[in-house]
This record gives C-alpha cells, structure tokens and sequence, in this order.
C-alpha cells in the first residue's frame, strides 16, 4: 500500500485545488480501492472527506443533492460542494464539483446551504468561507444558478449585507417558498455567543429581495453557542423544525453525542410574529453514534424527505487513515404518527432487494457485509443481534432489546478498531414495556442504520470490523429476515 499525507497543515489545507496533481489523486483512489469499509449501498467520497448534504432538491425531472468535500484527504481542508443526481433516490450519477472555492467570497470554502427551483433554474443558496491575513473569518451568504444543461453561475457579490449583531459563525441558508414569498433561515451565534436563528423573508419570491424579520422564537431555553443547520419542513402542514444546536446544556435535553442533531414538532408556523406556535420539548433526531447536520425538504410529491451526514466534526474514524472519510444516510421520508416525528428510508429503497432468507436463532456466516435485516423481538423478552461478528460472537456490533425494562442499547465497545472512545461506545434509547418490536437494520460494511418499529426511533452508527467478522449471531429473536441487496454504482461522470 502506497503512503498518503498525514502531516497537515493550514497551508496544505486551504492549498488551491489546481495546485493538487492528478497524481496524488491517483495514488489516494488506489489505497481507497483496498478498503474492506468502503460502502456498497451508501454514498461516500470517492476520495477524502465529506460532510454536510447540501442542495437537496428535485429539478429539472431529476433529485439533485450535494455535499461538503474535501477531496484531497480525510480532514477539513478547503470545502466545495460535491454533485449528485438521481431518478429514484437510490442510484446516483456523481456530475463532479459543482462549486468551487474560488471567488472573493468564498477563497477559504463553500460551506452549506440549501437548493430551490426559481425561473427554470436551481437556485443554489450556501455560506461562503473567508479567512483574512490574521486569520479572522468572515462569513457571505452567496448565490449560484444551475440551469437545465448543468452549467453553473455564481453571482459575483452575497445576496445578504454582513450583519453587525451576529459573529462570523452565520451560515447555512435554508430556503423554502411560503405564501406568495420565499423564508430564509439563517444559523447564527450572537455577540453574546448565544445560538439563534435568523429569520428573512422575500415577499415575492425575489431572491434579492431578502429583509430580516428577526430571530424564529420556539423555545425559552438558550439554544447553546451556536445553532448550525436550520430545517423547517411541513408534515400535512404541520411544521417540523431541524437543527443542530452546538453547546446546548444537557439539561435541555440529553444527548451523548459530541453534537447533538435536534427536532421539534410545532402546531403552527407564525411568520408575523416569528413564532413556532406550541412548539413541542426538543428530541434527539438520531439516538446513535453518527449523525449530525441532516438536511430536509419538502418535495414536489408531496414527502418530506431527508438526509444525514453519518459523522461527526472532531471525530477521528479508522478509515482516516485509508484517505477517506465518512458518507450520508439513506433518504428517508419523514412522517408524523401520533404526535411523534417517524423516519424511515423511502419505499425505493425496496428495489435493492435481491433475496429474502429466513433465519433462525444461532450464528450464521454472511456471504456478504452489505444487507438489510428485519427483526421482531417478543414481548416480555431481552434479545441479543451480534452484526459483522466473529464466529464466536466475542466481537461485533452488538445490539441488546429489552422489552422488560423498556430499552434498546446499541454497543461498538468490541465492534472491531476503537474508535472515540471518549465519547463513550454505547447508546441507548427507550421503547416501550412489555411490547414486542420490530427492528429493520441497514448494514453497509461499516456503517449500520437501524430503525425501531418502522421508524419510531432510529440508531445510527460508524463501526470498522475486522476481516474476519463475517458472522451474525441472533438470540431471543421471534423472527428474522436477512435480505440480500444488489449492490448499487455510483457513476462518476465528473472529475475533480
């Protein structure tokens, strides 16, 4: 295996992408080529880094979304934003960069942002990323344009003035149309490091129209330092809000992440007076390992889709090393059952299925690392699912349901290479007693989403097994279906 950077500095972060040589690409996409954690089903950078999803939208008869990327390596160099299409949501054609770090007001990264159709094009709304000789940072909400042939504009000056009342941590537009007009809402951390967001409006679905309203209020408590990734979507009308509020006390609500990747669930949207009326207490989105920045958006079929980052800013994961970093979860349709916000992957993904096998309790050795798992657990029982586990069953993703107290724990303690470990390697979340449940489990080489009772609660989790995990160990199990998947390609018409 040839040898790939590991001494990186600001410089080699925020170098040029035209100073990068094919060469160094080559040698990074043959060490990936070796990765026995390179995702099947799921997408991942075909080389170095990607975070946030981007752009998720439908236009021009296709879905179109982007990512945060870093091509070069898996760190947080200098971000463009990668672009994908698809016509069912499930195979995607990689179309290359679509945004480039390289105008006045984004020299130092294109950072996150939203997509909405305006005049027969994709209107593409993101923070641009400016760093100035003492290393001070200035934040541009910025505007390009793709139209039907693929070709993209930037507009040459932000679409928003600076705001003196917010720090530079102000980004991550999100833009949806409402009434006769358009809503801009706006991440942002305050002078007094409080998190907020920002609330414009565009009365005629101008987008240089833009004026600040204010602050959207759905809370009395503070929403940490800084609020990152705000999503407002519409369920039968009913307004969901997402967002990642950075530093929020625990006493809010608990999470165990580094970050926590948060909803709440409203009756009504008031622009005039700025309000999510009767907004519910916050919920952890995710109650796994490895999900943040999840970017949602009402489509034209009527769903609310989303999608999620399966990683997490400041964590080191094994394949680090191997020169790539991280991937997005499957779309997911967002629905609210009995007041409570459900997710689960959109009913497209079913055409991945190739095979259905009953198993029974024991140990079984997997064929492949890439499947798809359902699970039902009786009542008044406590069963164990060992996935990607060694014969054993002494290592593997461990996954522990307990109907009688109530709970289910997702455990990567001896899941294969340690990992963060800091920040603990067990989950948990609480179910109902003495309720049996069914449990339908997304298994990609390194990645597992896992979701209870059709979408009730999710847990996601990164986890690096060893070669010779090839096992799944099932206990206390009432039934259980493995399901085979064709393994989906990404087309890459695109070069970096």
């Amino acid at each position: 295996m040839s040898s790939i950077m590991n001494q990186w500095t600001d410089e080699l972060r925020y170098a040029p992408y035209s100073s990068w040589t094919s060469a160094h690409l080559e040698n990074l996409t043959s060490i990936i080529a070796q990765s026995s954690w390179r995702f099947k089903y799921h997408i991942q950078p075909q080389t170095g880094l990607l975070n946030d999803p981007n752009g998720f939208s439908y236009f021009n008869n296709q879905w179109h979304l982007f990512y945060q990327a870093f091509p070069f390596g898996s760190v947080h160099g200098l971000k463009s934003w990668a672009h994908l299409t698809s016509s069912d949501l499930i195979h995607w054609d990689y179309e290359g960069i679509a945004l480039y770090p390289d105008s006045e007001y984004d020299s130092h990264g294109v950072y996150s942002g939203s997509a909405l159709p305006i005049d027969n094009q994709l209107c593409l709304f993101y923070t641009g990323n400016v760093r100035d000789q003492t290393w001070q940072r200035f934040a541009y909400q910025n505007i390009a344009w793709l139209n039907s042939l693929g070709a993209i504009t930037k507009e040459s000056t932000p679409f928003l003035p600076i705001d003196p009342n917010y720090s530079s941590h102000f980004r991550d537009p999100m833009v949806f149309p409402y009434q006769e007009g358009l809503v801009l809402l706006i991440g942002a951390s305050d002078l007094n490091g409080q998190g907020k967001i920002v609330v414009y409006f565009s009365k005629d679905r101008n987008v240089h129209n833009f004026h600040q309203l204010g602050e959207l209020t759905f809370t009395d408590q503070e929403l940490g330092y800084m609020v990152e990734c705000p999503n407002l979507v519409f369920i039968d009308g009913q307004p969901v809000l997402l967002f990642c509020p950075q530093g929020l006390s625990p006493s809010v609500k608990s999470y165990q992440n580094i970050y926590p990747n948060m909803y709440t669930l409203a009756e009504t949207f008031d622009l005039e007076n700025l309000s999510l009326v009767q907004a519910g207490p916050f919920e952890n989105l995710d109650e796994g390992f490895d999900v943040y920045a999840t970017q949602a958006f009402n489509a034209p079929d009527g769903r609310a889709l989303a999608v999620s980052w399966i990683g997490l800013p400041e964590i080191t994961y094994p394949s680090d090393v191997e020169g790539w970093a991280n991937g997005l979860s499957l779309v997911k349709e967002l629905t609210i059952h009995n007041g409570k916000l459900f997710q689960y992957p959109v009913s497209e993904t079913e055409m991945l299925r190739q095979s259905a096998t009953t198993l029974s309790n024991g140990c079984h050795f997997l064929s492949t690392a890439s499947f798809e798992l359902e699970v039902d657990i009786p009542k008044n029982e406590i069963a164990f699912i060992r996935l990607l586990a060694n014969e054993t069953g002494s290592k593997g993703l461990l996954i522990t349901i307990d109907t009688i107290h109530g709970k289910i724990t997702l455990d990567r303690t001896f899941a294969g290479q340690p990992f963060a470990e800091k920040y603990g390697t067990i989950r948990e979340t609480k179910i109902r007693k003495n309720k049996s449940v069914q449990l339908t489990i997304f298994v990609d080489c390194s990645v597992a989403e896992i979701y209870v009772n059709k979408g009730e609660k999710t847990m996601t989790g990164r986890f690096f097994p060893d070669k010779a995990q090839q096992y799944l160990h099932l206990s206390k199990t009432a039934k259980a279906v493995f399901m085979s998947w064709k393994i989906r390609i990404i087309r890459n018409d695109g070069e970096f």
